[in-house]
């Protein structure tokens, strides 16, 4: 007996390339959407705080809760994902999404916006965890470096762009129209993934169980294989060495690039005295340099099959996961690189465009550590790809929620530069994890419980 999942189940060497790519483009612009949704918040704070007459620090909250929202979500979508799989995940979330951004829409409150944005992210944040999983299920391990650059670029050009869109919307239209901006996208979105995206994970659970099935034992078993979903992204978090540092990592990182949402007008305005949709446009630097680091995607392919022959000429030609590395190498150096340069030409006798220059690098460096991290988690912990992303998400999202509280606070006290400079060390502290793992992500991996052993 089939399960009504089993129309629309192909097994992926059944997809044609066309089709995956089809797939992949879906819900990568699904979590462009969502994150550029997180950000273009930020440019309706001029008219929210006046027509709710609200303090600007509490108007921030409507972008932690958001963003802390994100990182909630995927902990319990992206295990689902792995019982129930990927399609009924994506529909469910999606259409919860749109929901909860209407009361941003129409809310007549401070309170009611920071409320509605905790469940629009929480829902929408599915697609930056489930993304990857999707990805690992329809690609096999030869090809998963291009697709994964493009799933590792949609979650960051998104939150820049959102500045660049809202800059003109928020400049010459009501703060509302930012919202039914949104929801008319996301509808557009809803359609494609109910006519195109199919399901992508063959080994799901058969929905149609035979009659003679115990039904008070398969609502066991059932509960007690969502309990361990559930918990196993906690559990990748304490119990693996690569995922805490390397999570702690993106944590910064991300922490950082949210916290820029709210210091870019500070810095530009009364730098370079711009207005809104010109702050907006400064961001394009950061979107530039993301796009280059995914346009280097060849690079490191190539590098990657010198390693493996490289690694054929001594025994096994086989690839290893340690070998998605090399990219978050480069980048760990870029980023603050890129840091110190935005820092320290923001002057008023300094060209705007030099600091603009600045944060593409640290954008290059940012995507760079990213497809690393994101392709090496996919690679080493193929099973639990979408744990390994839930909780890597969960705490980067975390991060992003706190450092816009106080990251206008601390370049009012400390200045443009050495505030830059305080986040440029944090990123340097994190710089050796990328190298050690390169070197011995091998040893750790043959210790643990969930990642491949190669």
């Amino acid at each position: 007996m089939e399960g009504p999942s089993e129309a629309i189940r192909p097994s992926s060497q059944h997809i044609s390339l066309l089709r995956k790519w089809l797939i992949v483009l879906i819900v990568c612009t699904g979590s462009v959407c969502v994150t550029c949704a997180s950000s273009i918040y930020t440019t309706t704070y001029d008219q929210i705080t006046a027509e709710f007459d609200t303090p600007p620090l509490l108007a921030t909250g409507g972008l932690s809760t958001f963003v802390l929202g994100i990182g909630l979500g995927p902990l319990l979508t992206g295990p689902l994902s792995e019982h129930y799989g990927r399609r009924p995940i994506y529909l469910i979330s999606w259409s919860l999404f749109i929901i909860w951004t209407i009361p941003s829409a129409v809310g007549t409150n401070i309170q009611t916006l920071i409320i509605a944005r905790f469940f629009q992210g929480f829902a929408g944040g599915t697609f930056l965890s489930v993304a990857g999983g999707t990805v690992s299920d329809i690609f096999a391990k030869d090809e998963i470096q291009k697709p994964m650059a493009v799933v590792s670029l949609a979650p960051f050009v998104g939150p820049s762009l959102g500045p660049v869109l809202g800059g003109f919307v928020n400049y010459y239209a009501p703060w509302r129209w930012t919202w039914y901006f949104v929801i008319i996208w996301g509808a557009v979105l809803l359609g494609f993934i109910v006519i195109l995206a199919p399901e992508t994970r063959v080994n799901i659970r058969e929905r149609g169980a035979p009659e003679s099935e115990s039904s008070q034992k398969g609502i066991r078993v059932t509960a007690r294989a969502l309990s361990v979903s559930l918990l196993r992204p906690f559990q990748m978090l304490f119990m693996e060495p690569m995922c805490l540092c390397l999570d702690l990592y993106s944590a910064i990182l991300l922490g950082i690039l949210y916290l820029f949402f709210g210091a870019f007008p500070l810095v530009f305005k009364t730098t370079h005295g711009m207005n809104l949709w010109q702050v907006g446009l400064t961001f394009l630097g950061i979107i530039f340099g993301m796009l280059i680091a995914a346009a280097s995607n060849p690079l490191w392919n190539n590098i990657r099959t010198r390693l493996v022959v490289r690694r054929d000429q001594v025994g096994s030609g086989t690839s290893e996961p340690e070998y998605r590395l090399p990219p978050a190498i480069l980048g760990s150096l870029l980023i603050p690189f890129g840091l110190f340069w935005f820092g320290w030409t923001m002057y008023p006798s300094v060209h705007w465009m030099v600091p603009v220059v600045g944060s593409a690098v640290f954008g290059c460096g940012v995507l760079l550590v990213f497809t690393g991290v994101f392709t090496f988690f996919v690679d080493a912990y193929p099973r639990y790809a979408a744990s390994a992303l839930a909780a890597n998400g969960f705490v980067r999202c975390t991060s992003a929620a706190a450092f816009p509280l106080f990251g206008n606070q601390m370049y009012e006290k400390l200045g443009h530069q050495w505030a830059t400079s305080v986040l440029a060390f944090l990123t340097v502290a994190m710089m050796p994890f990328p190298w050690l793992f390169f070197g011995y992500g091998k040893l750790l991996r043959k210790r643990s419980s969930f990642a491949v052993d190669t």
